[in-house]
């Protein structure tokens, strides 16, 4: 065999030490851990919203996103995107449907302020009959519009239940423009005519920020976002002596692979397409992260949005699995499932919870974005599921790396621009 001698050899080295630059980089499963032991850590408390908690999550993802080298969007000083939040006290709500007055313990209302619609405003009029499935009318409260909902008397206990809620105030980040529910306990199964009066009183309740970086492609205008939210439910009641809400899988596991898929895609050559990393604060607690996300930015311009939920535990369909939402509303999920990886993608197993509605993607969603939410977990009969077993030792590790490095390879056309996924029609949304 011929051994290569002097600038032979020499040429043979630096092809070989230019092979290995150009490597695709590595989603490490030690790094992955790392991100979500930190957040699902009890020093977090939880990270509940408004809590120092919350704070030193959005910390630790800030740094995170800074050692990673994103740049902070728009105009952002920083990575913090910071926003007031309001709360809102009901004081008085009174609802006519067809020339009635509805009784007020057959009424439930939040709003955003002051307000009075008629038959005449835009109000979109929701009817959850019989048997319909009555989960529906909590993600009514979620809506970003005008909402009039007629809710079947067979379903006593859920009105219960949001009567409850709504008797508490409520937060919203934009008094002047938010929007007003109402819910009915009745079994018409239309509105002829309704109107709608609400006195309230709102005082500013709090700042919080997202957490947002940037990778600029050559399409300034073209925006492929990678989000989660970092938020959870904070200190609860204790079980067995333990009252931290740790939400290891809900949602460390989701901001674990948005700050890993930053690192691999800010690795690799310039994007076409300009890539955004959200950490949302706030799901828990109405979305309101992704509501003021979605003020600044033109929904025109976002291609697709990729929302990280729960990915660490193994999908019912087994290993190298993950389900998306609203897998018919858009054919983002089709161009995952096409995409050369080893990883599977299908439609959301759970519909009847309308899952596609009940995240940060809904928001974008509502505004034709296809946005959808990526989990495995198997949502039927979770036992951590908001509960503080939501530990990190619950997790399957190697499966979240896996699920990590299967978006990261299927979202590879998004981002080339080799493929777009096609719109979500508003009108199909509540």
């Amino acid at each position: 065999m011929h051994r290569p001698t002097g600038s032979l050899l020499l040429s043979f080295s630096m092809l070989v030490l230019c092979s290995c630059a150009g490597a695709p980089p590595e989603i490490e499963l030690a790094s992955a851990e790392r991100i979500l032991r930190t957040l699902a850590a009890d020093s977090m408390e939880g990270r509940r919203s408004f809590t120092p908690g919350a704070e030193k999550g959005a910390a630790f993802i800030s740094g995170e996103f800074a050692a990673i080298g994103l740049e902070p969007l728009g105009d952002l000083a920083d990575f913090r995107q910071e926003f007031p939040v309001y709360e809102v006290s009901v004081e008085n709500a009174r609802v006519v449907l067809n020339g009635r007055e509805v009784p007020g313990d057959r009424t439930a209302v939040t709003s955003a302020g002051a307000a009075h619609l008629t038959t005449a405003d835009d109000v979109e009029v929701i009817v959850i009959g019989e048997a319909d499935n009555p989960r529906t009318a909590f993600f009514a409260f979620r809506a970003a519009t005008n909402t009039l909902v007629l809710l079947h008397p067979a379903h006593q206990e859920i009105f219960d239940r949001i009567r409850q809620y709504t008797g508490r105030s409520t937060r919203t980040i934009d008094p002047a423009s938010g929007a007003t529910t109402a819910m009915v306990l009745t079994s018409a199964d239309q509105a002829e005519s309704f109107e709608i009066d609400v006195t309230a009183s709102t005082t500013e309740a709090g700042r919080i920020a997202n957490i947002v970086g940037v990778i600029p492609g050559r399409r300034s205008d073209e925006l492929v976002m990678f989000s989660a939210h970092y938020d959870h439910i904070g200190i609860v009641r204790p079980v067995d002596g333990d009252s931290i809400g740790n939400g290891a899988n809900d949602d460390a596991s989701g901001v674990a692979a948005v700050v890993e898929l930053a690192r691999y895609f800010k690795a690799t050559r310039r994007p076409e397409r300009t890539l955004v990393f959200v950490a949302f604060i706030a799901e828990e607690m109405g979305g309101y992260g992704s509501r003021y996300l979605s003020t600044q930015l033109s929904p025109d311009h976002i291609v697709a949005m990729f929302n990280v939920e729960m990915i660490g535990k193994v999908s019912a369909e087994g290993p190298a699995r993950a389900w998306i939402t609203g897998w018919d509303e858009s054919d983002f999920g089709s161009i995952l499932e096409q995409a050369d990886t080893s990883y599977t993608f299908y439609g959301d197993p759970h519909p009847e919870r309308g899952l596609f509605t009940a995240s940060d993607n809904a928001t974008f969603a509502r505004l034709g974005v296809p946005a959808h939410s990526i989990s495995t977990t198997p949502m039927d009969g979770d036992p951590d599921y908001h509960q503080v077993s939501d530990e990190v030792e619950t997790l399957d590790l190697e499966h979240m790396t896996a699920t990590i490095r299967g978006i990261a390879a299927a979202a590879g056309p998004i981002i080339s621009g080799e493929a777009t996924p096609s719109r979500v029609d508003p009108s199909r949304m509540r």
